[in-house]
């Protein structure tokens, strides 16, 4: 009995010291899965389940649920509080509206240790309380050279009559729909503030080159596979289907600039996956993540560690020199004139498309 008693112990003492040897990182693998819902924009989503989720499900026992839609629709589904939403990925102007009206959790740094292998502009683009961006990308100028009959390099060739029924932008509502008023502001030396009936009546000027107004980046790639349009004002995560679509097509960061695009990733107020949540943030910051994704033509990276070929790197805001360059949107601005801007598009510009 008293060589029995010893071996349990033994092997009682065994078991605590592998249980307190594991590593801290891992989760155990046992009973139902957490459900993990990510708010966020549903492009790409088999090259995301490849490189992001299905790793992050399988080292901590989660199933990842999504709801995916535009910026707009997904935050308005936050403001309602009808959703079950853990995290939200969404774009620097609605992220900063979210904030404002407290519908982020604050993040603990300290949990999420990538935030330190980020770029500058993408760290806390909010201040420390909030999310990081977990990547920046560009918005610019993307177009077939087969179909367009000279070089694109500035925004103004938007308006080109070269390119009549050729031309797409995107929508107000849109991530980079609001760069439209600034951009026009900068070709033709007008004050965003004050000038505004001059911007506005400047842009429905791009009417006959227009062939649609987007609202989604798929139907951008949609539009140029089918040889519906030929120049498009764009974001870069996009390039790569495009480029793969048509192989003539060509990214141009036009020569007033390009303009960043900081997507950005937060927890939702009120979740009951807050360390979880933040588990899953400082994966997809990971140097790994975010080469698969960068290889991939999903996501520019923003983890600086992150290194690319040339080959690799086409098409993607890589590399602090680019990201040094972009120009940043006043949000601040945007914002406080968003409805009026949207009401005038909707009644000047789509209108008529």
């Amino acid at each position: 009995m008293k060589k029995i008693s010893l071996l349990l112990a033994i092997l009682l003492t065994l078991s605590m010291l592998m249980v307190a040897c594991s590593p801290a990182g891992e989760d155990k693998n046992t009973g139902e899965p957490t459900e993990l819902v990510l708010s966020t924009w549903g492009f790409n989503e088999d090259l995301l389940r490849k490189n992001i989720f299905e790793p992050f499900e399988k080292a901590h026992n989660v199933k990842i649920i999504l709801e995916v839609g535009n910026n707009a629709d997904r935050l308005n589904k936050l403001r309602l509080g009808s959703s079950t939403i853990d995290i939200v990925q969404i774009a620097e102007g609605f992220a900063i509206q979210a904030i404002e009206e407290g519908l982020f959790d604050k993040i603990d740094r300290s949990k999420i240790p990538n935030i330190e292998n980020l770029y500058d502009v993408a760290k806390a683009p909010f201040g420390e309380d909030f999310g990081p961006a977990y990547t920046v990308g560009r918005y610019g100028i993307m177009y077939d050279e087969a179909k367009v009959n000279k070089p694109v390099d500035s925004w103004a060739d938007l308006w080109d009559e070269s390119l009549t029924k050729l031309v797409t932008i995107p929508d107000i509502t849109t991530t980079a729909g609001p760069f439209m008023p600034f951009i026009v502001a900068d070709i033709e030396g007008l004050n965003v503030k004050s000038d505004i009936d001059a911007i506005f009546g400047k842009i429905k000027a791009i009417d006959n080159n227009l062939v649609k107004i987007y609202s989604k980046s798929s139907e951008v790639v949609n539009m140029f596979s089918q040889g519906e349009v030929a120049v498009v004002a764009g974001q870069d995560f996009s390039f790569g289907q495009v480029k793969e679509a048509v192989p003539t097509a060509k990214w141009v960061d036009p020569k007033e600039g390009a303009y960043a695009v900081v997507n950005t990733i937060n927890i939702v107020k009120g979740t009951k996956n807050k360390e979880l949540a933040e588990k899953f943030i400082d994966w997809i910051l990971s140097e790994e993540v975010q080469k698969a994704n960068a290889i991939d033509k999903v996501d520019s990276p923003a983890n600086k560690n992150v290194v690319l070929t040339a080959e690799e790197a086409e098409g993607l805001t890589y590399g602090a020199d680019v990201i040094n360059k972009l120009i940043m949107a006043d949000w601040e601005h945007i914002n406080s004139v968003n409805k009026e801007w949207v009401d005038r598009w909707n009644k000047e510009i789509t209108s008529g498309n």
